[in-house]
């Protein structure tokens, strides 16, 4: 099973629905609170290459983007392999 982690922001519509999408497909995620992290918000946006919007998701360290990227990879049907 793939490992997911989701920098996330308290009261995100785009966090919810990407982790709804991702609950759907039966896997677990790691939910990592940064938008009042400075930290974890630092963490995000190295990882991420610069992005500061929320979610910012990430499967087995390879960034994926935030809830529009998530969802047009799966309507691409590149989701489910990624997630194993």
């Amino acid at each position: 099973m793939a490992k997911i982690e989701m920098y996330t922001k308290m009261m995100c519509p785009f966090c919810v629905r990407a982790k709804a999408l991702l609950k759907k497909k039966g896997v677990s995620i790691i939910d990592i609170p940064a938008a009042m992290n400075p930290t974890k918000r630092e963490e995000m946006r190295n990882r991420s290459g610069g992005a500061n919007t929320f979610p910012q998701i990430f499967i087995d360290g390879k960034h994926i983007g935030g809830c529009d990227d998530l969802f047009a990879l799966d309507a691409r049907g590149g989701l489910d392999p990624l997630l194993g």
